[in-house]
């Protein structure tokens, strides 16, 4: 019933139908909210409302592109950003906050939302919950931002989470890591299966199609690997029983890339969910990579790509690249969901690719420890009543 649901306002850097993982990951967590009682405020504006999140209000403390720091004079940028923007944007948060009124409030730190969630909330009595997706110093922020920004970025991350009344991360491995590091624990929240989800995975799969396709969702991060990845199925193609393609679903084109091949590689745009939905399920593997080095340990280890639970949905056996280390690989192996390889050459991915791409029914194979993987770490309806709980007890107290 509505009024079991708490006025709640989300905070973060993006708006509410941004494109990308923590993005889709809110959204779902939202699900079933009535708008009349969601407000949001970010630092970018909308887009477009192609995901369909509806908000009563909407408030943006605009960065400006050109003032958006990526690589050219980033320093300055930053300077800007921190001196002068963040106290403003501070001020803007209060103002919301004032003029909303939220009886439960949702931070989620990401990029330059930090500053100033953190000068308006971490000397403040006002109650909150914080969902860490990625630690804001991965090796991709430190490029965009700069080495001290980004441990600017991370050590006011921390204080958030520690300053807040209750905490969620996006795995394990990042709860026990800030536990060690804040003396404060926090449960574990990401994108999940729904009950509809569960259902469908547990009927009997339907028979191979005329086409092996293998689909990859979202903006490629580790593009050394997988172009380790194309060359590797580029040499096994013709001994293929079944033609090959490679999908991609997601808000960039990689057809400017060397390695990219129109004969084999389709791009099919960014999708709403239940579009991307049908259309994974039309496939035959997911992809889901990560670094085949350590060099990025705050990403290998502490982050969790969204994909590899949209192939859970989807009921499709997965194809998981990267160094032993990393969350995803670790999973993967637990579970034993697909292919799971480390190989560093492309002779030796190639020969594991052969032997499971040559598998008349993987999605068959691998259904039973797809469907125990999801029920034990991807229940989103379990996830999504502890996160609401959290908002409702805001309230109450």
């Amino acid at each position: 019933m509505p009024a079991s649901f708490p006025k709640l306002l989300v905070a973060t850097e993006f708006p509410p139908n941004a494109a990308g993982g923590g993005a889709a990951i809110v959204r779902q967590m939202l699900k079933g909210w009535p708008v009349e009682k969601l407000f949001w405020w970010s630092c970018q504006p909308e887009r477009h409302q192609q995901f369909g999140q509806k908000t009563a209000a909407h408030a943006v403390a605009t960065i400006s592109a050109k003032l958006y720091p990526h690589h050219r004079a980033r320093g300055p940028k930053c300077w800007v950003l921190e001196n002068l923007w963040t106290p403003w944007a501070a001020r803007h948060f209060q103002k919301t906050l004032d003029t909303f009124q939220p009886e439960a409030v949702w931070v989620i730190p990401h990029c330059w939302s930090i500053p100033p969630l953190a000068q308006a909330l971490l000397h403040s009595p006002r109650r909150f919950h914080v969902s860490i997706h990625d630690y804001a110093d991965v090796q991709g922020a430190v490029e965009r931002f700069g080495a001290a920004q980004s441990r600017r970025l991370s050590d006011n991350c921390d204080r958030l989470y520690a300053r807040a009344t209750t905490r969620d991360v996006i795995c394990q491995p990042m709860a026990d890591d800030l536990l060690a590091r804040t003396g404060v624990a926090g449960a574990v929240n990401r994108a999940g299966l729904e009950p509809e989800d569960f259902a469908a995975l547990e009927t009997v799969p339907t028979a191979a199609g005329e086409t092996i396709r293998i689909a990859y969702a979202g903006t490629i991060i580790v593009e050394k690997e997988f172009a380790l990845f194309v060359v590797a199925l580029q040499k096994i193609r013709a001994q293929l029983r079944r033609p090959l393609t490679l999908e991609f679903f997601g808000d960039h084109s990689y057809r400017g890339r060397a390695w990219f091949d129109a004969s084999w590689m389709r791009e099919n745009g960014i999708l709403t969910a239940s579009e991307l939905s049908a259309a994974l399920k039309a496939c035959t593997w997911g992809f889901s990579p990560m670094a085949l080095t350590d060099d990025n340990p705050r990403y290998n280890q502490f982050s969790f790509p969204a994909k590899f639970t949209s192939y859970l949905a989807a009921g499709l056996p997965i194809i998981t690249l990267g160094h032993p280390a990393c969350t995803v690989v670790k999973m993967a192996s637990a579970h034993y969901v697909g292919v799971c390889s480390s190989a560093t050459t492309a002779d030796a991915l190639a020969k594991e690719l052969s032997a499971a791409l040559t598998e008349p029914d993987s999605r068959r194979k691998y259904q039973a420890n797809l469907l125990r993987c999801a029920r034990q770490e991807f229940d989103a309806d379990r996830m999504r009543r502890a996160l609401h709980e959290n908002f409702r007890r805001q309230r109450a107290e």
